[in-house]
């Protein structure tokens, strides 16, 4: 390790520009000429349009233009919101970019306004006139499914997107025959709102001489909008759309997919023929931004006499919204279904997944995306597999651990998991915890009439999807590998340009250590660029946790190309055989004489000057790297969560979080931290705060901060984490990945920890999010004690 390489706990750079204003994000961005974009949006759920009138906002000083999705579809371009995950017999019913007959959520564009300003963009969205048939909405998955429920595209008889099933449905009935004792739960996996800091933006420029596009926007993967903007929407050749990603003010999977808005954008820029901008408004982010979640779920699990798993039974209504957005399809299947052996060695399982339309904002990707879902059914299961056998939830996991020496672990849903050591993680957790202490003190307490609880969450996450023909076999519209560019310039400084794009991460921090310890230069001679399809080659962008794993292994590789080719230049000048040269510290030198050492820099100066290079090397050093991992990555981990209800109020206090992770090996132990401390974060906030509620007729009644609970600071305890270290054996970093593991393992460890708290008044399960209410209604319900 170098003071400032691979495994220094060293500061972002990345945090003076963000916190002392200096960033620049999508809205900062003014060009000349510029005009503003606000978009009419339905207030039906579900509804026929009979006609639209915009005279009066096309007359209003100030409005540059009005239009609609006639205007649209009168414009020749295919128009169109594309799919990027197919099923077999996967029903994709064609999403407008503009809705032109009729709506199907709440917050489904209409019209369309650009205006001079933004204000006046917003007033005349007010002077469109729509005459609506309202038709009857469903809100509900597996209500959806149901005979009579409205029917919103004609092509899903049922509203049924899919019909999907993995696993081995004989092997498993036949287990839940022979079973001692079966576990049974229904779940529901709440939907969620995603809230990055910055809502999404965009700021198109349409060059009508060149035919060219300059697409600002706040996205995770600038290449993967660039090719949809090109194939589904706009028709632009692809080498004419340049998209730019600025500062994004974070993601969490809601700023991966395609949406309608930035198309709309576009198309408006490419009509007008100047820059047009549009920014979401909070309450639009939360009609229209990708939801995360809402599963209802029924799960078996069949155990033997000794509390050894024989089966797991997972049926899954899904849903997916009023259309499919761009992963919809892969996140409760391959992402979900694949992920129910958890940590556990369980020789049957099947998962049966209905994914449903509902007239609701379209579901997709939300931070864990189908991993969360998963840990979620696999861990309260145990917690309710220990209540019927008998055992203590702790023993039970023990007892089903897939053991250490059974790497790699061909699970029965298909993954293989790579390597890990579940029950370190867990015996470092109970250390920690002192868990037979916690016990005696929570008896005593409860004699006291106080009501502790504690939730062990034993989870397993999938990253850096790969190999690409592997996912592509599965019905990806995507590759998965990542590109790197290293380039070590004359003066010896590195540009390395990034396929990956980050969006708070701290990749310019990480990518930046890759190299220094890989080249052996100083880290502020590394300058990291992502985010400009124009600069960038090609790339599949930030999601899943694949930064490190996928996007770093490129970097790595890519590094070690350059150290290969300067090992040949630098042979050459010390008058040396290539095998007799050491690498270290960024020199190179004759083994056994490190005194006669050429630097990585001097290389590098000959490289360029080329004036004593050796025959058939050509001038100039760098590499330029597409790499494909051979698998995903599976990090681990135990998190334990102790709370303290209150059945007086229903209150529920998390008293004490300690997380247990193995990421693998970490570049940067600090952003590791970091990032594990926003994921408990954010799962906590489902576990017992954040839910989108639609009512009967559709209209999202959370629509705002004031009703929908973000997590703060003060509800939740100063975090513990620590990490055991079980290194990737396939990547050449040996890491995992980490951006999602809180949240994958949070809800599962609060709930279960609630429901032991709450086990004295007769509770076997409350669903998210844990409110004041439901607690106190349970408590309650019989009198309460």
């Amino acid at each position: 390790m170098t003071e400032q390489g691979i495994g220094a706990a060293i500061r972002r750079r990345e945090d003076p520009a963000l916190i002392t204003g200096k960033a620049k994000y999508t809205d900062d961005l003014q060009l000349p000429n510029m005009a503003y974009v606000a978009i009419l949006r339905s207030p039906y759920s579900h509804a026929r349009i009979r006609s639209i009138d915009t005279s009066a906002a096309k007359a209003l000083d100030g409005v540059v233009a009005v239009f609609t999705g006639q205007d649209v579809a009168d414009s020749g371009i295919p128009g169109t919101v594309p799919v990027g995950w197919l099923l077999p017999n996967l029903k994709t019913p064609a999403h407008p970019i503009l809705a032109k007959d009729t709506v199907r959520y709440v917050g489904d564009g209409v019209a369309v306004v650009v205006a001079e300003d933004r204000y006046t963009a917003y007033d005349a969205l007010e002077l469109i006139q729509v005459d609506y048939e309202p038709l009857p909405a469903v809100v509900n998955p597996k209500a959806a499914t149901q005979e009579g429920a409205p029917q919103i595209h004609e092509e899903a008889p049922r509203n049924i997107a899919f019909d999907w099933e993995i696993g081995d449905k004989a092997a498993t009935d036949a287990a839940f025959a022979n079973a001692a004792h079966v576990a049974r739960l229904e779940l529901v996996n709440n939907r969620l709102i995603p809230n990055a800091m910055e809502p999404r933006a965009a700021l198109a420029d349409y060059n009508n001489i060149t035919g060219e596009l300059t697409l600002y926007m706040t996205t995770q993967n600038p290449h993967i909008h660039r090719l949809l903007m090109s194939l589904a929407s706009l028709g632009l050749p692809e080498h004419k759309i340049r998209v730019i990603a600025p500062e994004v003010g974070g993601g969490f999977g809601s700023k991966i997919h395609h949406y309608p808005d930035e198309a709309i954008v576009s198309w408006c820029s490419m009509q007008l023929g100047r820059p047009v901008k549009w920014t979401a408004t909070r309450s639009e982010t939360y009609l229209t931004d990708a939801h995360g979640r809402d599963h209802v779920t029924t799960a078996e699990m069949a155990l033997d006499e000794n509390g050894k798993i024989l089966g797991l039974r997972v049926e899954t209504y899904a849903a997916m919204g009023a259309y499919l957005s761009t992963f919809a399809p892969a996140v409760p299947t391959y992402l979900y279904g694949t992920l129910l052996s958890g940590e556990y060695d369980i020789p049957a399982i099947h998962c049966h997944v209905i994914g449903t339309f509902t007239t609701t904002a379209p579901v997709d990707a939300y931070r864990g995306a189908g991993r969360p879902e998963a840990t979620y059914v696999v861990e309260r299961l145990m917690d309710q597999a220990a209540r019927v056998t008998g055992l203590d939830p702790v023993e039970i996991r023990r007892r089903n651990f897939v053991s250490p020496d059974k790497f790699p672990f061909q699970t029965q849903v298909a993954l293989q998991y790579d390597s890990g050591n579940y029950p370190a993680a867990l015996e470092k957790a109970l250390s920690i915890i002192d868990y037979d202490k916690f016990r005696q003190e929570q008896a005593a307490l409860r004699q006291q009439g106080r009501y502790l609880g504690i939730g062990f969450s034993c989870y397993i996450e999938a990253c850096g999807l790969a190999p690409s023909q592997v996912v592509g076999s599965l019905g990806a519209q995507a590759g998965q590998w990542e590109s790197a560019v290293v380039r070590v310039l004359p003066t010896g400084k590195v540009m390395v340009y990034s396929g990956s794009s980050g969006h708070g991460q701290g990749h310019k921090t990480t990518f930046a250590q890759i190299v220094a310890s890989e080249l052996g230069v100083p880290y502020e001679d590394v300058e990291i660029i992502e985010g400009d399809t124009a600069q960038i080659p090609h790339g599949w962008g930030t999601y899943g946790s694949r930064s490190a794993a996928v996007g770093g292994s490129a970097i790595a590789v890519g590094a070690r190309k350059v150290v290969e080719k300067a090992r040949k230049i630098a042979a050459h000048l010390l008058e040396a055989a290539e095998e007799d040269l050491a690498f270290e510290n960024g020199k190179f030198y004759v083994k056994g004489s490190p005194d006669q050492a050429k630097t990585i820099q001097e290389v590098a100066l000959q490289a360029y000057l080329a004036h004593n290079l050796p025959k058939g090397i050509e001038p100039a050093l760098e590499s330029t790297t597409f790499y494909d991992p051979s698998n995903f990555t599976f990090p681990f981990g135990t998190h334990v969560a102790i709370v303290e209800v209150f059945p007086e109020t229903g209150r529920v206090e998390l008293r004490r979080y300690l997380a247990v992770d193995d990421v693998g090996n970490m570049i940067n132990p600090m952003i590791v931290h970091g990032q594990i401390h926003g994921g408990i974060a954010q799962g906590v906030g489902q576990a017992l705060f954040e839910s989108a509620v639609y009512d009967e007729s559709g209209n999202l009644v959370t629509g705002t901060m004031m009703d929908y609970a973000v997590p703060k600071a003060h509800f939740l305890p100063s975090f513990e984490t620590e990490h055991t270290v079980t290194p990737c054996p396939h990547n050449p970093l040996g890491v995992k990945g980490v951006g999602e593991a809180g949240t994958i393992a949070s809800p599962a460890a609060v709930i279960n920890a609630v429901v032991d708290a709450l086990s004295p008044f007769g509770v076997e399960h409350v669903d998210m999010p844990v409110t004041p209410e439901k607690v106190w209604r349970l408590c309650h319900r019989n009198g309460g004690q």
